[in-house]
């Protein structure tokens, strides 16, 4: 492995600036402004430059006021090798594409990552355990994301670090997912009541993943796990009854029912997820054990995130 220390400055792209990009990005500039020489840039594709969608144009401007550079490239595309020879001005590269973008692109991403023969790459695995998780589980999209860590682990060129979080704190309350339904005042556990499930919001991904990113000594070839809590769907509903002061009814969605679910509809992604976050496993850590807790880093947890958004 690598056994020679950082310098100071070091170049850094970050693919995407979406939902977990846009955060990393903040905090990468301001993280930045205390190593000299140290560039922040992002990878976008010309459309996404070039959009009149108001969004879009919101970003844009946001990025270049923060003195970070747009490189223009399409992940999708792209070969491996175009990809390679973009990786290869940078030094770190982290990867903030999502899942939206295909299940091989991650691996097509880390392949480009060791052909550039970067120092460092951080892999699109901002979610669950996938170790734990194991091959052959609900949902298949995690299977790529182990073959991704297999080739990573399987050489000694590039460094690499997986930031582990949990579930975005918010998908746990969106309606599309129906674990809260705020209409009917439900909380369906996935499981049990019982079952944990560890949730962390983007914008404290993206503080914390600075963080990773200029640590000293340097993180590599470890897998770095954040909580902003780790709750059970039972604390869930408690708090929510709480915070939102009505009564909420609690009912459980066994795996086996989840699993009948998705065996009639093998195609749904939403299914996949509830049943492989029923399962349990892989999809919690304890809090105590993260790396925000260890270093003092005050994060949100689930009731501040519900004070925040939920309460009307």
């Amino acid at each position: 492995m690598n056994s020679t220390q950082p310098t100071e400055a070091q170049s850094i792209l970050v693919i995407g600036a979406g939902e977990l990009g846009m955060p990393v990005l903040r905090n990468l500039a301001r993280k930045a402004k205390d190593h000299p020489g140290t560039t922040i840039s992002v990878l976008l594709r010309a459309a996404t430059v070039q959009s009149t969608e108001a969004a879009k144009q919101r970003d844009v401007s946001e990025i270049r006021k923060l003195g970070i550079d747009i490189v223009t490239g399409d992940i999708l595309a792209a070969t491996i090798s175009e990809l390679a020879a973009i990786f290869g001005r940078f030094d770190t590269v982290i990867g903030c594409a999502g899942f939206s973008a295909g299940r091989n692109t991650p691996m097509k991403l880390a392949k480009a990552a060791l052909e550039a023969k970067l120092k460092r790459y951080f892999p699109w695995q901002f979610g669950v355990d996938f170790d734990v998780i194991g091959r052959g589980s609900p949902q298949d999209l995690f299977d790529a994301q182990i073959d991704v860590r297999e080739l990573l682990r399987g050489q000694d060129k590039t460094d690499w670090v997986v930031i582990s979080t949990g579930m975005f704190t918010s998908f746990l309350f969106e309606p599309i997912f129906e674990v809260v339904d705020l209409e009917r005042n439900v909380v369906n556990a996935l499981g049990s009541l019982d079952t944990e499930v560890t949730l962390t919001t983007p914008d404290d991904i993206g503080a914390l993943t600075a963080e990773v990113v200029f640590a000293q000594p340097m993180i590599r070839n470890e897998i770095v796990y954040l909580a902003g809590d780790t709750v059970t769907y039972g604390d869930v509903a408690d708090t929510l009854q709480t915070v939102l002061g009505r009564p909420f009814t609690k009912a459980e969605w066994t795996v086996p029912r989840l699993k009948s679910e998705l065996a009639q509809d093998p195609d749904n992604h939403i299914r996949k997820y509830r049943a492989v976050f029923a399962e349990g496993k892989g999809v919690a850590w304890p809090k105590r054990d993260s790396f925000n807790e260890r270093n003092g880093i005050k994060v949100t947890t689930a009731e501040e995130w519900i004070r925040k958004n939920l309460r009307s």
